[in-house]
């Protein structure tokens, strides 16, 4: 046979696979180890990758952090493999003489990429050294040797026999996990593995939970019950391809759980994502959008998450009411709104301040964030109806009525019932954010202001940032009534990410409970009446969505509960951009 018949073949094969749609695979990072200066990995790593249906890349071993960066925005998933022991200094310690081999270059690149993998929320899966580095980026500690730290009758953990062959089992513990989930939740908790490492996990990472233990007590796999990042001490690759249907499932597992994440990231190129609520202006004493200084919302993480847009609001708590308070009040809405302003000002190759549906279409055309104003607080207009077009001038497409504690417009949850709802001047000014196109929300709003302005407002009306109160019983949520009555009236509820209106048990509330809340009041109100208002930099966070680089993992866990396109896209700013454009549609009349 020929060459060039050789090559034909091989091109044909190309060409017929390049014809099936079905070939696209989620491409899956595999971290490598490093001997003598070379980045290598173990035939079995990426051969298990294949066979779960991914494609496997290897990341060279590297402490260029932007090369990293631009390698880990290209992936679906990650796998941090096995190799040498973990420089103890990470986790405060002095080494003990029995430590092993270490390579202090590596530990830097598999450090830096976790961190720069688990910024983006890319699925992560750790194998034996990989575990423990997943451990200790989190704040967990090993052994640093496991005979002289642990215990003389701790179990042979480094085995001489080949890789593909169980040498010891692991004891699965029965609760719900992600590893039972990969596993196909199997009725024997009693695992054949092989593994090969002398540290060990030895307190488990913050929030993390153990999922396994070997028979003398050490760990074997943890997980985070939020985020998508599991890890086994156990070396599962070389069983896999050597036909080990169990090990092969959690490969499988991953791979699923990067093409989840793949079609996320797609999703967020075709649609418009909005946060509907931030408190940022007020985190920063120097405020400075584009880097990361503590805030839960500023450019790198709107790039990190592909969020196309938030709504930063303006935030005043409710003060005294006489002529001077009120006055600084304004003074004080204006300086903080100004502020946002000189950050546009600042960052125009990468956000503009926006205003319309229309223009937050254009930015993301030209790949620019969308930031629209608000203003928390109808306390920061005083008595001065002008100020409404003052704020509007300055680009507030929204105004909270009240926060916590009545003032001249209308009742709080927090307050006194002074009104009884909305207050005279109250009614008025409903009537003149109807007429110059500013959306009114009655998040912080009592139930009386709630049907007040129901009543009064020609145009729909929004809850910026509110989630439910039959979910969980707290004032500043909505009841079913409340739900059912804006919807009703075309308008929008946007579910809260802060705690206490998530889980009365705040220290617990998780991203799973406020997916509750919105697919509960999806049920209630329909698809065409909801959507996401973080609250981050105003205390907004619950575990597994902490700011605004995680908001993705709503758009997965949308996805694994089966919503489609159109549907996810209405959650995430259709329904509140319909909203607003239907309130300003004044403006052309």
């Amino acid at each position: 046979m020929t060459r060039s018949s050789l090559l034909d073949i091989l091109y044909k094969r190309v060409d017929d696979q390049s014809s099936d749609l079905s070939y696209l695979r989620p491409k899956i990072g595999i971290s490598a180890n490093r001997k003598e200066g070379i980045s290598c990995i173990a035939d079995p790593y990426f051969q298990a990758v294949v066979m779960a249906g991914g494609a496997p890349f290897i990341v060279p071993v590297t402490a260029d952090i932007s090369a990293l960066a631009a390698i880990v925005d290209n992936l679906d998933g990650i796998i941090f493999s096995g190799g040498g022991d973990i420089l103890p200094e990470y986790m405060g310690e002095k080494p003990i003489p029995e430590l092993g081999d270490t390579d202090s270059y590596r530990d830097e690149y598999d450090f830096m990429l976790l961190k720069l993998a688990f910024n983006r929320q890319l699925p992560i899966f750790g194998i034996c050294r990989g575990h423990q580095i997943i451990n200790v980026a989190f704040g967990g500690t090993l052994y640093q040797d496991i005979y002289a730290c642990y215990s003389k009758d701790a179990l042979k953990h480094s085995q001489e026999e080949a890789r593909d062959i169980a040498t010891h089992s692991v004891n699965l513990i029965n609760i719900p996990s992600r590893l039972q989930t990969a596993l196909n939740n199997p009725e024997d908790l009693n695992l054949p593995v092989n593994s090969f490492h002398h540290q060990a996990v030895k307190d488990p990472a913050p929030e993390f939970i153990v999922t396994a233990v070997s028979p003398d007590g050490l760990n074997e796999a943890i997980e985070h019950p939020e985020y998508p990042v599991f890890s086994v001490q156990w070396h599962p690759e070389s069983m896999a391809v050597a036909g080990n249907e169990v090990m092969l499932d959690l490969f499988r597992y991953h791979v699923n759980q990067a093409s989840v994440f793949a079609r996320a990231k797609k999703l967020h190129s075709r649609i418009a994502t909005i946060d509907s609520h931030t408190d940022t202006p007020d985190v920063f004493e120097t405020f400075d959008l584009g880097k990361k200084e503590g805030g839960k919302v500023n450019l790198p993480l709107m790039n990190e998450g592909l969020l196309d847009a938030v709504f930063m609001a303006a935030y005043l708590p409710q003060g005294r009411r006489d002529d001077v308070s009120l006055r600084k009040a304004t003074e004080y809405a204006i300086e903080r709104l100004l502020k946002i302003h000189d950050q546009a000002k600042k960052y125009t190759c990468h956000m503009e301040i926006a205003m319309t549906p229309d223009d937050l279409r254009r930015l993301k055309q030209e790949g620019k964030k969308a930031v629209f104003l608000g203003v928390e607080n109808g306390y920061a207009m005083g008595r001065d109806m002008d100020n409404l077009r003052k704020f509007r001038d300055l680009g507030v497409s929204y105004i909270t009525l009240c926060h916590n504690g009545d003032n001249d417009i209308c009742d709080s949850a927090f307050g006194n019932a002074e009104w009884g709802g909305l207050s005279p001047f109250g009614k008025e000014v409903v009537a003149e954010m109807n007429r110059q196109g500013l959306m009114i929300d009655i998040s912080h709003a009592a139930e009386s202001t709630f049907y007040d302005v129901l009543k009064h407002s020609t145009k729909p009306i929004i809850a910026s940032h509110s989630s439910s109160r039959v979910l969980c019983d707290h004032r500043r949520n909505l009841d079913d009534h409340q739900i059912k009555a804006l919807a009703s009236r075309d308008g929008v509820i946007q579910i809260c990410l802060y705690k206490r209106f998530i889980n009365e048990d705040a220290e617990k509330a998780s991203l799973g409970d406020a997916i509750k809340h919105l697919c509960y009041m999806i049920d209630i109100a329909g698809i065409d009446h909801v959507g996401i208002g973080s609250d981050f930099d105003g205390d907004g966070e619950l575990i597994g969505c902490r700011a605004a680089n995680e908001l993705i993992q709503i758009t997965m866990r949308l996805i694994a509960e089966g919503f489609d396109e159109e549907s996810i896209s209405k959650i995430w700013g259709g329904n509140l951009m319909r909203v607003m454009r239907e309130v300003q549609r004044v403006n052309d009349e």
